[in-house]
């Protein structure tokens, strides 16, 4: 209730206190953020916290009923909300200084905290349901917040159309499975849906027949796709930019990440259905990478970070899909942190780049661009130590578990197999990061390649584990979430063989390029790279589909239109 309370205290006292209203907001949000550790501290030594709000006006009612159940998962996110949203107040307090919307934004600022609290601790579908959407409307309202910048109003109204539709799905999902099962209670929905094997068909005499959980399950991701930025209903996301910077930032505490929780709320609905995590999986990997790319095109500093951010909600939907949830919620964690602080960071440099026109100032290190005749300084140190750890050492690793620890390296269901390979993918990243920075003969990049790959790999093990045994404590419950959620036989094998092609390419045209060299290739690989380039520079053009799509459906609609008033007398 206190960021409830606390923005409506802002709106009432908005003419006496001025911009002084954002004390109020940062001294609630500072009182809730111990409120949450306590809670977190309370069901971890203890029971699920069940409340029941307005327990005699909703008692005879079996589909509407408002209450708050916290469990672990529940608190996790309201400390890194809470925690986030304080540190976004410190930040916004002076940043908005002299905006026209001060009052109006920390006003909003507390309402949404205060939705995503009780999104989070929502005991049943509906009620999660009804604040899923009152999230998406207010984050509306703060993206307009400057309602003179036309195209700040533009973005607000395509995520609400985006999230209209996503919601729309999601409602048909929430729909579907009271008619199967009759509740929306989230414990007995779970009980239900796992004694219960319900199928029904679309058309008669068995046409289109569907397995009621994977239907129910697909509806609802569907509506996690929407919130959070999945393709191709990731197209929202990027313009919000146009909006205040700490907005950017909350977005990342709760709300883009939203979809990472929605799945796990639902693990055990989820964990019922192979076919629904295999799909989560598809799509989380075509967005990871399609994300990734169109970032690389980029050249607006908060832009890249934007298509950063659908690469990483992809990964956390493929963690999903994997069946690792409580990796999922680690992701979630790690990356609401680091990217709210690249986007406060961002909107640093911006303020700054506005005083100062001389920022960023010239660098003093000239690099060289290479050629055959002046090729780049080239470490061979450097680069045999960034290959060997990105392939041989993650070998010998896998073949250390194998033999020490007895894990199956064809099973993927195994989840140590998936921590391993999601570690592997980040520390190799992180490896031909530091090359690409400091390309020189120094036992110290060595040194920090190797601590990356240990810190990252030991990383995902240890959160990996840990959260499962936090999340999911019951014997069995996280392996039955990996066995379920298995690939087909040699597609795991597939994305591994994929991703290690990928990283020797990566090394050998390091070593071209450092060397003055260049990899003969047919001239249609030229004219293709072009063409890739400008496809992802504009986003593959996604938009422009979206828009034209729109025109002939409004055409249409505007034709049907002319032909029924034609017919009335």
């Amino acid at each position: 209730m206190l960021p409830l309370l606390a923005g409506l205290a802002i709106f009432l006292m908005r003419t006496r206190l001025g911009e002084g209203v954002s004390k109020i907001g940062l001294i609630s949000q500072s009182f809730v953020f111990i409120l949450s550790l306590l809670s977190l501290y309370a069901v971890s030594v203890g029971p699920p916290i069940h409340i029941s709000l307005f327990p005699h006006m909703f008692a005879d009612s079996m589909l509407l009923r408002f209450g708050l159940y916290i469990d672990r998962l529940t608190a996790i996110m309201m400390v890194l909300i809470a925690g986030v949203s304080v540190v976004i107040h410190v930040f916004s307090a002076r940043y908005l200084q002299q905006d026209p919307g001060y009052v109006r934004f920390f006003s909003l600022l507390s309402f949404i905290t205060s939705v995503l609290f009780y999104m989070v601790a929502s005991p049943n579908l509906l009620m999660l349901f009804i604040f899923w959407q009152l999230l998406g409307w207010i984050l509306y309202l703060l993206l307009a917040h400057n309602q003179s910048h036309l195209p700040s109003c533009r973005a607000a109204f395509k995520s609400l159309i985006v999230f209209r539709f996503g919601d729309l799905v999601f409602l048909g999902g929430v729909i579907l499975a009271y008619m199967l099962y009759g509740t929306l209670e989230f414990p007995a929905l779970f009980e239900r849906a796992a004694a219960y094997q319900i199928s029904f068909s679309l058309l008669p005499g068995g046409g289109l027949a569907f397995d009621g959980v994977t239907a129910v399950a697909l509806l609802i991701f569907v509506g996690a796709m929407s919130k959070s930025a999945q393709f191709p209903l990731h197209i929202w996301l990027p313009d919000t930019m146009f909006g205040p910077t700490p907005v950017s930032a909350l977005m990342h505490a709760g709300i883009v990440n939203s979809g990472g929780f929605l799945l796990n709320r639902l693990a055990p609905l989820y964990g019922l259905s192979p076919t629904s995590l295999n799909f989560i999986f598809l799509v989380g990997a075509l967005t990871t990478f399609i994300g990734a790319s169109i970032m690389l095109t980029q050249n607006d500093v908060k832009k890249m970070l934007g298509y950063s951010t659908i690469a990483q909600m992809g990964y956390m939907i493929m963690e999903c899909g994997l069946g690792a949830f409580a990796l999922a919620i680690f992701h979630f964690i790690a990356h609401g942190l680091f990217k709210a602080s690249l986007f406060l960071s961002a909107g640093s440099v911006i303020h700054s780049t506005r005083n100062e026109p001389k920022i960023p100032r010239p660098s003093k290190t000239v690099r060289i661009l290479s050629t055959p005749e002046s090729p780049k300084t080239f470490s061979f140190l450097t680069w045999v130590s960034g290959l060997t750890l990105t392939l041989i050492l993650p070998l010998l690793l896998l073949f250390a578990a194998h033999d020490v620890f007895h894990i199956p390296l064809s099973d993927q269901a195994h989840g140590a197999i998936i921590f391993l390979f999601f570690g592997w993918v980040t520390s190799s990243q992180a490896i031909i990061s530091l090359y690409r920075m400091n390309a020189v003969a120094s036992w110290k990049v060595v040194g920090a390649m190797s601590a990356a790959l240990v810190l990252i790999i030991f990383t995902y093990l240890f959160a990996g584990e840990l959260f499962s045994l936090y999340l999911y404590p019951a014997p069995g419950e996280a392996a039955h979430y990996f066995k379920v959620a298995a690939l087909p036989t040699g597609l795991f094998d597939f994305f591994v063989i994929l991703a290690s092609i990928a990283i020797v390419s990566v090394w050998i045209f390091l070593y071209a390029d450092a060397r003055g060299k260049h990899i003969l290739m047919p001239p249609w690989v030229d004219r293709f790279k072009i063409r890739l380039y400008v496809l992802f520079i504009n986003g593959l053009y996604v938009n422009t589909l979206y828009r034209h799509s729109a025109k002939k459906i409004i055409a249409f609609i505007q034709i049907l239109d002319k032909k029924v008033l034609a017919r009335l007398p």
